[in-house]
């Protein structure tokens, strides 16, 4: 599915543009945001290869991964919204959602926005059975956007992340498509 736009009416998701480096690196190159993250602080060229990865990935032939970038009505790029369809069953009916917000724009109900807009698109747009989250365990807000979008914390996976301090462990929220039906 290309081009992929899906909105609320306070933020909206698209697909990536070469020219949304700058915005992104706002996001993925701040300490504050990235703290929860599995990665460092990104820099320019880092980021500018993330862009050019999501939009080669969104022209896929068959595509597994949908990066798209979150803005504001007034159109300033906000967020980062990904759902990766899981590879190894037949039907590829599950996926895994990730985001991130920029720092100015955290307590606005926004990351909620974004959660919520990503799982109308796996369960509404690509019929997926499953759609999951892994968190760092200290990041609560992580864990209350997701459960505020009717994911349930299924448990712990230990080990999980091997980062610069160490292993980290994560914590799984996930919804099933019956769930996701009655929510909305």
């Amino acid at each position: 599915m290309y081009p992929v736009t899906i909105t609320s009416p306070r933020i909206g998701l698209r697909e990536f543009t070469p020219d949304d480096v700058d915005p992104l690196l706002a996001i993925y190159g701040d300490p504050v945001v990235t703290e929860y993250m599995s990665f460092e602080p990104r820099t320019h060229d880092q980021v500018q290869r993330t862009i050019e990865s999501v939009i080669a990935a969104a022209h896929a032939g068959e595509r597994l991964d949908y990066s798209l970038a979150g803005l504001l009505p007034d159109g300033p790029l906000v967020a980062f919204a990904r759902l990766a369809i899981d590879l190894g069953h037949p039907l590829q009916s599950s996926g895994q959602i990730g985001f991130a917000l920029r720092a100015d724009q955290w307590g606005r109900g926004l990351g909620g926005e974004v959660v919520r807009l990503l799982l109308r698109l796996g369960f509404d747009e690509l019929g997926l059975y499953r759609v999951w989250g892994a968190r760092d365990p200290q990041n609560q807000a992580s864990a209350r956007v997701m459960t505020k979008a009717g994911m349930v914390e299924e448990g712990r996976i230990r080990g999980h992340l091997h980062l610069k301090d160490g292993w980290r462990d994560s914590v799984v929220h996930s919804i099933l498509a019956p769930e996701w039906a009655n929510k909305s």
